[in-house]
């Protein structure tokens, strides 16, 4: 997966107008049955939702694809959506953990539900405290090239082609024909750095998500945006969901239905769409 690249601390989320504090329902009296978390979330006309920071176009704190996916989900449920921001962690337990079921040790969250969640079978059998369900896009390292400088990815070599830190694309790149690229390679800590690059002609091709790409070069007739077969990018990309706490059933399934009525009546195409990125469906 491709991880949003600050890390920042979560602390500037959590001095932000109190949004998303992790704290505790109030607990029934006894012998009454504790509401469910889609009750809960009625009763609360709030569904309070986990976005990456700094990982445009998907999101960017409070603007982006998911955002907006964010409000359209809420709006099926007749609830309001409350974003909660937050910077990636090590890896994707990390995540899961301070985002869906047990909440940051800053007091940041949790969230009802997470998006850009990896829906593949090893997290999904790693991950007992969660539902990971509800793919909504399927995502795929792709390779901008700048058709002057090169006719065809082959014709990369001895070019520089740029690549973004810790990402599978970075990877991918450096092991390729046993390391044959890794002169060619030029790494950058942040997406946006690696955009200007490949504008501004300092790299003849970029490693990154499709949807990086065609959110800022989709309409660039320079730019071809297409598949590059190195031997550790899954050819298919993966899917992209949602997740919530194991005890969420409810909640989970009410959210699968307003997915659903999404992608029937062409509203999540329609949303990626205004970002300049393809909807592919998962």
């Amino acid at each position: 997966m491709t991880r949003p690249a600050d890390r920042r601390a979560a602390l500037h989320a959590l001095l932000g107008l109190g949004l998303g504090l992790g704290l505790a329902a109030p607990r029934p009296a006894s012998g009454q049955e504790e509401p469910s978390r889609l009750a809960r979330v009625r009763q609360a006309a709030l569904l309070k939702v986990g976005v990456y920071k700094d990982f445009a176009p998907y999101s960017d704190g409070k603007r982006g694809i998911e955002p907006d996916l964010a409000e359209a989900l809420a709006a099926r449920l007749g609830v309001k959506a409350q974003l909660l921001p937050f910077d990636a962690g090590e890896d994707m337990a990390d995540d899961l953990r301070n985002m869906v079921w047990r909440g940051h040790y800053l007091g940041y969250g949790p969230a009802d539900v997470l998006l850009h969640v990896p829906v593949e079978r090893p997290l999904i059998a790693a991950s007992p405290q969660v539902l990971i369900f509800a793919p909504y896009q399927r995502e795929q390292v792709a390779l901008g090239r700048d058709r002057r400088k090169a006719a065809s990815p082959d014709a990369l070599r001895g070019l520089p082609v740029g690549v973004i830190a810790g990402t599978i694309g970075a990877i991918a790149l450096m092991a390729a024909e046993g390391g044959a690229w890794r002169g060619d390679a030029r790494v950058f800590k942040q997406w946006e750095a690696a955009a200007d690059a490949l504008r501004s002609g300092q790299v003849a091709g970029l490693l990154a998500t499709r949807a990086q790409l065609e959110s800022v070069f989709g309409r660039d007739e320079a730019i071809a945006i297409e598949h590059w077969a190195l031997p550790l990018l899954p050819p298919r990309g993966w899917a992209v969901g949602m997740a919530v706490r194991r005890d969420a059933r409810d909640l989970a399934d009410a959210l699968e239905a307003a997915l659903r009525e999404l992608q029937r009546d062409g509203t999540l195409a329609a949303l990626f769409a205004q970002h300049g990125v393809g909807h592919v469906a998962p």
